[in-house]
Formats: C-alpha cells, sequence, structure tokens
C-alpha cells in the first residue's frame, strides 16, 4: 500500500529529474471564484502533465533485472508519455497500450520518447487484458497508471511540494481541487497533506457523467461509468477508482466535485488568458471546479492543480472560442 513514507523516498529519487512546479495567482481568477485561487501548473512538467513523476518513481525502483527486461504501460496519453520518457532516460525499452481514439499529439508523443505503441478499441477491447498478456508473452514490468504503489508516491509529491509552498504564502487551510480519474494524483496528494498540511483538503474533480469517484465517495463504495469514452476530457476518464486508490480517497478527501465540458475548455481559455498556460480539458476541470462551483467550496482560499497540457491545436482553438 502507498504510504507517505513512499512518497518521501520517492521525492529523493525525484530530485533533480522532476520539474518542481510554482503556485500561480491571477486577481481575474480569484474575481471569478469569490476567493483567492492558486494555481499548481503540472502542465509545465516534463512530457506535458503530473504523470512523468510516477512514472520515474515506478521504474527508478525496479531491479536492475526488470529494468533489462523492460516495461510496458497502459494509458490514454498522459500516462505513456511519462513512462516512456522515464523509461529512456534510465535506458529501459517501454511497450505502451493506448485507445485508437486518444488524441494524436499524444500517440505522436509517445512514439517520439520511444515507447512502443500498442493501438486497441477502448469501446470494445480492455486495455488490463492487453496489457497483462503482453506483459506475461514478453516479459515486461507492468506500471499500471494509478493502483500501483510507486506510481501513487511519485504523483504524492506534488501533494509536498504544495504543503511546502502553501505554508510559505501563509495559506493553511483550503481545499486542494485535483482533477481526478482512477485516483492516483488525488489519493497521493492527500497522503502528503495529511501529515504535512492537515490544514487542507484534497477534493476530486471530474466531468460529469465521468464522475465514478464523485458518486463513490457519495456512496461508501466503487461505482463505475457506464460508458468509457464520449468526453472531451479523455485524460482522465477510467472505468471506475483504483482498488488501492479507493480506500484512500474515502479515508481522506472531501465531497468530489463534477463539471460540464463546455465549463472544462472556458476553464482552459481562462488559464491561457489569465496564466498564459496551456491545459488539457481533462487537466482543467479542477480549475473549473474552482471558478464555477464556488458555492460547494469552503474557505477564503482554494488550491488549483492544473493537471495536465497535453491538447490538440483543435481542441484548444475551441476553448479559445469562449473568449470572443
Amino acid at each position: 500500500m502507498s504510504t507517505i513514507d513512499l512518497i518521501e523516498a520517492a521525492a529523493e529519487r525525484l530530485k533533480g529529474n522532476v520539474r518542481e512546479t510554482p503556485l500561480l495567482t491571477s486577481p481575474f481568477l480569484d474575481e471569478i471564484a469569490g476567493r483567492r485561487v492558486f494555481v499548481k501548473p503540472e502542465c509545465l512538467q516534463h512530457t506535458g502533465s503530473f504523470k512523468f513523476r510516477g512514472a520515474w518513481s515506478a521504474i527508478s525502483a525496479l531491479g536492475a533485472e526488470e529494468r533489462q527486461r523492460g516495461v510496458i504501460a497502459y494509458s490514454s496519453g498522459n500516462h505513456a508519455q511519462g513512462v516512456a520518457l522515464a523509461a529512456a532516460k534510465h535506458g529501459v525499452t517501454s511497450v505502451i497500450v493506448m485507445p485508437s481514439d486518444a488524441p494524436q499529439l499524444k500517440i505522436d508523443n509517445t512514439k517520439a520518447l520511444g515507447g512502443e505503441v500498442v493501438l486497441y478499441d477502448r469501446a470494445k477491447e480492455s486495455r488490463e487484458e492487453i496489457g497483462e498478456a503482453l506483459a506475461a508473452e514478453r516479459g515486461l514490468t507492468l506500471i499500471r497508471p494509478y493502483d500501483e504503489p510507486q506510481v501513487i508516491a511519485g504523483q504524492g509529491t506534488t501533494g509536498l511540494e504544495i504543503a511546502r509552498q502553501a505554508e510559505e504564502l501563509g495559506v493553511t487551510a483550503a481545499d486542494v481541487l485535483i482533477c481526478c480519474g482512477g485516483g492516483g494524483l488525488t489519493s497521493g496528494i492527500a497522503l502528503a497533506l495529511e501529515k504535512h498540511a492537515p490544514g487542507m483538503r484534497a477534493r476530486p474533480c471530474e466531468p460529469e457523467g465521468f464522475d465514478d469517484v464523485k458518486r463513490s465517495l457519495a456512496a461508501g463504495q466503487i461505482q463505475n461509468n457506464n460508458a468509457a469514452s464520449g468526453n472531451i476530457c479523455d485524460a482522465i476518464l477510467t472505468p471506475q477508482p483504483g482498488d488501492i486508490t479507493f480506500p484512500i480517497l474515502r479515508r481522506l478527501c472531501g465531497p468530489g466535485l463534477s463539471v460540464t465540458e463546455e465549463e472544462a475548455l472556458r476553464a482552459v481559455a481562462q488559464a491561457f488568458l489569465r496564466l498564459k498556460i496551456v491545459l488539457e480539458p481533462g487537466g482543467a476541470v479542477a480549475l473549473a471546479s474552482a471558478l464555477f462551483r464556488k458555492n460547494d467550496i469552503e474557505g477564503d482560499d482554494v488550491i488549483v492543480v492544473a493537471s495536465g497540457g497535453n491538447t490538440d491545436p483543435e481542441v484548444f482553438a475551441r476553448a479559445l472560442e469562449f473568449l470572443t
């Protein structure tokens, strides 16, 4: 199981290998949200998302024999790129199982970073079954995108940074809004905050219609999504919370939040206009929650994790239309 000890150990291995992203502010965003908003732009992380943290943590923890055999991962794109780059930097071969409808940018980047891409139809095939079969066939180590202790540990280093940076700014109490798919980032941050910033509360944010974590927290048990695709927030579309992540989420997180596709796109536009950063819709749902679900948030301050920025140009252009 993932613990704060694993997170702090991962932080040591990540030193000098990941970017410490800042907390950004804008009075214009504060005005929309009705409180101070601090945005942590993990879109500026290597490969354009927080996923590089977990990938580096997992691969750096492997033994020499496992590295020699290579690794495999399944992902809609951000975990894919993180694993491909982290593997390449460790001299490890990587195979990445990706849905055929993933943004072309993410597929192309994963290949360019050294990953062997295997495409599948996410509406008809199971990435888990494909990944496990290929792992067994080729002797590869499977690095799951969120239900993996060392991956969660790497993502949790984001929470260590938030706790330290917020303290430096005099912020000791806040809801920390996190874009959430299977819960790796959210559970890792929640564990870090539990020890280092107990006045803060992690809250998962999801697109409406794919809010399995929100519904699972409300029900007290894991709930599924009815569909596997069909939302612009592709980066955080997962069938259900993870078996490892959900107990952590249930113990430590506040209620989940969900936003519409249009609100996610509006948040992408505001992030560009006010912070000069590029987000993908799935990486903007936490900011959208801060801006458009302000009555569901407590306190004078809110911290937002902008989790990724790997968007296709046409999607970004669509978001910018909301500025006209």
